[in-house]
């Protein structure tokens, strides 16, 4: 019977975190450790690394996901220990698991198999307790604005326009929308709220965007978080909240350093979803990476059209980090997927819906070579169904578009199974390139999204409703028409029905509602029937999981 892979990581012999650090020259005084394998590394260290030249960074990033998953980290970890096999100093960097999705249905983020980073039941169960902080900074942020209002409310506050929600780090659909202030003058004004999940949360973007601990606190108070009658905007600074928001997160900021299972060292820190929010892990842990290794693996979430546009087009473009290569993962479950099959039948070879199914593949290579100018490499995560005429129809299909398809099996073999791709990473990192951005800074808000919608998506125009129209014509005219988009839509589909597989091309993306998150600096934009408030499914990962009267945790995928 094959291991899972919680048993693979309780079963690995952890180095102590003081050694992993040593590997990257870090001395002990600069760890503040969690246990004995794992550590914060301090700010001020970091800080002194300025002057470092900076290594080679290589964005990580998939097709379209499907039902049967494609092991973006995964192959993150297995790039990382491959690198190092073949005698790279090398890093990865990965966002910190949500609770939502581990109690709920997509699992941990902790890669997979014999690719993993470890310890992986703490990294994926609130691990330094960087999301709780996260979590108590947004919600102290709410509990001062009622607060406010509730004591004269000085500012002029119009309770009609508060826009700050508060969060949660559990999927719990029944808090969407809710009505606070119930039970009596003391309790407050009552007014209609919700909740967002915390990877959602602006906080939470600030955090992985902030490049320093006086950089976070000024984007802390930049936050806007309500309106006076006359549309004047509130912000946190404001309600003197960003210094309070700012000490909660203070030692939350600092990068966490794990290791893999074959000791690749581990930036593992910060967790924006990228259906919601952008997608990358914190800023300060890749820039610190870049400058304690020669290679830095860092994933953006879901495909290519979601995280890795907000990785180009939000974290380089504010700023400057520059991927020297980019992996695309996909797997002949995708493919074959994206070409009709049901889940269920996936297993059976199927080569001509996997070559229908390329086209997929095809327009996430277009994204990341012709829009974004990112040299690329395509990783097949190998799996044991897999045949050999479905893999050769892969490699085919990744020929045809000037791009060589690398058969990687770090799930079963580690880093040993991605060696030609570490090899095949290295040579595109040493080919000249230059990013480049899906808009111009000086495109209005509105045409940014038409834009994305058409140079990534596919899709033939937006629409929204005249409300959402007045509001992004009330933030241009406000001065943020400068800013970066972020698009909250369905990661399953380039369109925003989550049913339309491939590369659908002639839909229409209908932004439904619009949020200025002015401390994040940038404008997000909700398409479809996207939830920033996740919901648990019919049967929640959570039944699964149990702690045994040894203090084992059990049941972790």
């Amino acid at each position: 019977m094959s291991l899972s892979n919680i048993d693979i990581a309780q079963a690995a012999e952890l180095l102590p975190i003081q050694d992993v650090a040593a590997s990257l020259g870090i001395p002990d005084d600069a760890l503040v450790p969690y246990g004995r394998t794992k550590a914060k590394v301090s700010l001020s260290y970091l800080s002194g690394l300025a002057h470092r030249p900076e290594g080679r960074l290589v964005l990580m990033t998939a097709v379209s996901p499907t039902p049967a998953g494609e092991g973006k980290s995964t192959t993150t970890v297995g790039l990382g220990d491959a690198l190092t096999r073949i005698g790279r100093r090398a890093m990865i960097c990965l966002r910190e698991p949500a609770l939502g999705p581990v109690f709920g249905m997509k699992g941990g983020a902790a890669g997979g198999g014999y690719a993993q980073v470890v310890p992986m039941e703490d990294i994926n169960l609130h691990f330094t307790g960087d999301f709780a902080a996260i979590a108590a900074a947004a919600n102290l942020l709410a509990a001062l604005i009622d607060n406010h209002i509730h004591h004269g409310n000085e500012l002029g506050i119009d309770v009609r326009r508060v826009t700050w929600r508060r969060v949660l780090d559990v999927n719990d659909r029944a808090l969407r929308d809710v009505v606070l202030g119930l039970g009596g003058t003391g309790n407050g004004y009552p007014r209609e709220s919700g909740f967002d999940i915390v990877v959602a949360s602006e906080v939470m973007a600030i955090f992985c965007l902030a490049t320093s601990l006086a950089d976070l606190k000024e984007r802390l108070g930049d936050i806007v978080v309500a309106a006076t009658r006359d549309r004047r905007p509130i912000r946190a600074r404001d309600l003197h909240a960003h210094g309070a928001m700012a000490a909660l997160l203070r030692d939350a900021l600092a990068p966490n350093l794990v290791q893999t299972l074959e000791h690749t060292p581990a930036f593992v820190h910060g967790g924006p979803f990228a259906n919601i929010a952008h997608g990358c892990n914190s800023y300060l842990a890749t820039s610190s990476a870049l400058r304690l290794a020669d290679y830095v693996v860092t994933e953006a979430g879901f495909g290519a059209d979601l995280g890795g546009e907000k990785f180009v087009d939000i974290l380089c473009r504010s700023t400057g980090l520059r991927p020297a290569a980019a992996v695309v993962v996909a797997t002949v479950r995708a493919m074959k997927y994206h070409g009709g099959v049901a889940v269920a039948d996936l297993p059976t070879e199927d080569v001509a819906a996997l070559e229908r199914g390329t086209v997929n593949l095809e327009r996430h290579l277009r994204t990341v070579r012709e829009t974004f100018g990112i040299p690329a490499v395509v990783a097949i995560n190998h799996r044991t169904e897999d045949t050999p005429a479905e893999l050769a129809a892969l490699v085919a299909a990744a020929g045809r578009c000037g791009v060589r398809a690398v058969v990687a099996r770090h799930f079963a073999e580690g880093g040993a199974g991605a060696e030609d791709l570490a090899r095949e990473v290295v040579r595109l990192c040493a080919e000249p390139s230059e990013l480049q951005f899906t808009y111009a800074d000086d495109e209005g808000l509105w045409e940014k999204m038409r834009t994305i919608a058409q140079r990534i998506y596919g899709a033939d125009d937006i629409s929204a409703s005249g409300s959402v129209r007045a509001q992004i014509r009330r933030l241009q005219d406000d001065g943020y028409g400068d800013l970066p988009l972020c698009v909250a839509k369905t990661q399953y589909s380039f369109s925003t029905d989550p049913a339309l597989r491939g590369a659908p091309t002639g839909h229409t993306v209908d932004v439904r509602e619009v949020r200025l998150a002015a401390g994040a600096r940038f404008v997000v934009m909700i398409c479809g029937d996207i939830m920033t408030m996740p919901g648990l499914p019919a049967v929640p990962a959570a039944e699964s999981i149990d702690v045994d009267e040894d203090g084992r945790i059990v049941g972790l995928f």
